[in-house]
């Protein structure tokens, strides 16, 4: 018994140097090339965005023997190689590369003299570049006028900090043809300009930063944007408040030169009518006692050409109208007139005394100012004024008063 235990010993001890010996031999084909030796690796690597191209830093071990690093992309088909001079401590890392927009993932190695290279070290990043630029927008100019007082007041929309945009710059012209500009952040609502030269567009830029850290800073394309300011009394005249007769009966009469008055517009006897001396001197039709207005029309021609651009005509006015009746503020090319509600869409523009979405019901009992816009292509002489369509309907009737007409250029 004693000697079977012993062979049995024996036979378990060979089968333990046979395995160890297996085992050895299945490690020493992992090392017959010798030990490997691996570079020091890049720690607390960061990435920063840019305009088609990334920041990348991080922190070389106190290595001495790392001479270059490598950093790949695009599973490392493309890769840029960086020679590093090292001293004995640690070191800061930071390069900048030229790449084309789109999100990235990097692996970066660190070599020594003789090829050695480190561990790999992951990072992401990405670049900007024209699609970003393509979605941005400028900051919305809500008004943008020249005041009396010779300044020009730009008021904005507001603008959410959360999709980075970081201001707008704005580029003028002052009085005497001096070029400026001014920041303005978006903390500003409101933004004055002295000195503004009349008839002068801005032009505004946003910037913006896709995040904080960002290393360049991304823009709009540059937008012009045209400064209302009041012209009318070079092209117009007579123009209220208060606006001056010619005949007159003691309350009903004419206006004076230059407005132009046709016969249907004279609906007190076929001698007076679009005119009275209520309120100072208005611009008036009224239609009780059954006088009705069918194509009355009042109207004067700009002194000489506009200029091609843009243009606001607004007038101020209090009425009270019939369903069935209707009242344009109107502008025709030419110097022939305005046109009458058949022909009504040949004007450059036109819009109803009171919210055309109303026409139809009576409009509040308050003075309202309203407003329509044209353009011209080329300069052109323009005919401003009024045309009626008022249906008489005996007590009550309709009424209109105008009270002053102001023409604006937004070029």
């Amino acid at each position: 018994m004693k000697k079977q235990y012993k062979k049995l010993s024996f036979i378990a001890m060979l089968v333990l140097v046979l395995a160890a010996c297996s085992k050895w031999d299945g490690y020493k084909k992992y090392t017959e090339a010798g030990e490997t030796i691996y570079s020091g690796k890049m720690d607390s690597v960061k990435t920063f965005p840019g305009k088609n191209r990334i920041k990348i830093t991080g922190l070389l071990p106190a290595d001495p023997k790392i001479v270059k690093c490598k950093i790949k992309w695009n599973d490392g088909k493309d890769s840029v190689m960086y020679d590093i001079t090292k001293g004995i401590g640690i070191d800061s890392f930071s390069k900048i590369v030229a790449i084309p927009e789109g999100i990235y993932n990097f692996t970066i190695q660190t070599f020594d003299a003789v090829g050695n290279s480190s561990m790999k070290v992951n990072a992401a990043g990405t670049a900007y570049g024209a699609k970003y630029e393509s979605g941005l927008s400028n900051r919305v100019v809500n008004r943008a006028e020249l005041m009396p007082s010779g300044k020009a007041e730009l008021a904005w929309d507001n603008l959410d900090a959360a999709s980075g945009a970081l201001g707008t710059w704005v580029r003028f012209t002052k009085v005497g043809d001096v070029v400026d500009s001014v920041f303005v952040p978006l903390t500003q609502t409101l933004t004055s300009i002295d000195n503004f030269k009349p008839g002068s567009s801005v032009v505004l830029r946003t910037l913006y930063l896709p995040k904080p850290t960002c290393i360049d800073t991304f823009s709009c394309q540059q937008q012009t944007v045209g400064v209302k300011y009041e012209i009318t009394s070079q092209y117009l005249s007579n123009t209220g408040p208060g606006f001056q007769r010619a005949t007159f009966d003691g309350r009903w009469g004419t206006l004076a030169a230059p407005w132009i008055t046709n016969a249907a517009a004279k609906n007190k006897g076929g001698l007076y009518g679009g005119y009275s001396s209520d309120a100072g001197g208005v611009i008036n039709w009224e239609t009780w006692n059954n006088t009705p207005v069918t194509n009355g029309i009042v109207y004067q021609t700009t002194s000489s050409p506009l200029p091609a651009g843009k243009y606001v005509v607004s007038f101020d006015e209090y009425s009270e109208l019939q369903a069935n009746s209707t009242i344009y503020c109107v502008a025709a090319a030419g110097d022939a007139g305005i046109p009458v509600l058949a022909n009504l869409s040949t004007a450059l523009g036109y819009v109803g005394a009171y919210n055309g979405a109303n026409i139809g019901a009576t409009s509040p009992s308050a003075t309202d100012t309203r407003s329509f816009t044209f353009t011209l292509s080329s300069p052109s002489v323009v005919s401003i004024g009024f045309l009626a369509n008022i249906v008489g309907s005996g007590n009550p009737g309709s009424y209109i008063q105008i009270k002053r007409i102001q023409l604006f250029s937004t070029n």
